[in-house]
């Protein structure tokens, strides 16, 4: 009699996942609320929603640590998502002119600098070399995100607090320039394995 072995649970569905998941979810929900930049309720709408993905982008990797939930798949879309968060709010607030006039600038940096290390992670993950997140890449990201939360804000955050666009943008041009200098670190790790790659 063969004994019945317990049905394994798919990586696919560990919270950890799940979280990402979650956050892949936000972008079009987030996006479809900035295409209203004049109705504050849409705005703190938006606000709440970029602030729970940017939470779980914390928490999915804290959980997939803690609880031995890594997974390659885990690993693949975290940073997708975090990519296609950043990227699609900083068009919206482009688009809708609360990133306006020089500040393009930074966001334009920002989204080549995403392009850039996507691009070298890809080609470095055919030579099996892996590309480690440095604490400042951290802080960029944090940098980043809190400077999209008080944009994301806008119009509707500066009846709360006075400056906050001001705030946001200023906090976005030191995200631009943390992400530089985490830009050229990645670069400089990963151009030797380029150099030497004898294909």
């Amino acid at each position: 009699m063969n004994a019945v072995l317990p049905r394994r649970r798919s990586p696919a569905w560990t919270l950890a996942n799940c979280l990402t998941y979650g956050r892949l979810v936000a972008v079009p929900v987030m996006v479809a609320l900035l295409f209203w930049p004049d109705s504050h309720t849409a705005r703190w709408t938006a606000l709440g929603v970029f602030v729970a993905a940017a939470i779980t982008d914390y928490l999915d990797g804290y959980v997939a640590r803690t609880y031995h939930q890594s997974s390659a798949l885990g690993r693949m879309l975290d940073p997708i998502a975090d990519k296609l968060l950043v990227s699609a709010c900083l068009l919206m607030l482009a688009a809708d002119h609360t990133i306006v006039g020089s500040s393009v600038w930074a966001a334009i940096v920002i989204l080549c600098r995403e392009v850039l290390v996507s691009g070298l992670r890809e080609y470095l993950a055919e030579l099996k070399v892996g590309v480690p997140v440095s604490k400042i890449a951290k802080w960029k990201t944090t940098v980043q995100l809190v400077a999209l939360g008080f944009l994301v804000a806008g119009p509707a955050g500066e009846r709360v607090l006075p400056g906050t666009e001001a705030i946001g943008l200023a906090l976005l041009w030191l995200a631009a320039a943390l992400t530089i200098w985490t830009g050229w670190d990645y670069m400089r790790a990963g151009i030797k394995h380029v150099i030497d790659d004898p294909r």
